[in-house]
């Protein structure tokens, strides 16, 4: 049992990385990106139409709040209660239990350009059976398209 005397050689650890590394900066980035794209489109409140432009629309804000109550006429003839689909003749009684402890009893209409006028009609005719006081109908601001370079003066100065 000899014992035989080594050098032990002491090991070094390698100099720190002076360098960030943006490798996984940028792939958290992306994932993030990825999934804002992917819940963006489910945060629309309601169903989706393509709402009728209109030159002088009336801004209505209170569409916009969470507790508004949205009916949706789509192209093909459905209607929808907020995000629920149901026939126009079911509207009254589940317009009445949602508008029961309300003080403003405004229900708002956005209809597809391309649906029916009969249909909307009988939308906005089963709301008025149930009590609603105001219907806001929901357009869109049409967009003005001008030539460019195309100057009109607003009006014209009486001669004289």
């Amino acid at each position: 049992m000899e014992s035989s005397s080594t050098p032990k050689v002491k090991l070094k650890a390698p100099p720190p990385v002076v360098d960030i590394n943006v490798t996984p900066m940028v792939d958290v980035m992306l994932v993030m990106l990825i999934i804002f794209m992917v819940i963006t489109p489910m945060l629309s409140k309601g169903v989706s139409v393509d709402l009728v432009p209109t030159k002088n629309p009336i801004p209505m804000q209170a569409a916009d709040k969470s507790d508004a109550i949205v009916v949706a006429v789509t192209h093909d003839g459905k209607t929808y209660l907020n995000t629920t689909q149901m026939q126009p003749e079911d509207l009254p009684q589940k317009v009445k239990d949602l508008l029961a402890n309300r003080i403003d009893k405004t229900v708002f209409v956005k209809a597809d350009a391309r649906s029916k006028y009969e249909r909307v009609v009988e939308v906005v005719d089963n709301l008025r059976a149930a009590g609603v006081d105001n219907v806001g109908l929901l357009t869109e601001q049409v967009q003005e398209k001008t030539a460019p370079g195309s100057n009109r003066p607003a009006a014209a100065a009486p001669p004289g």
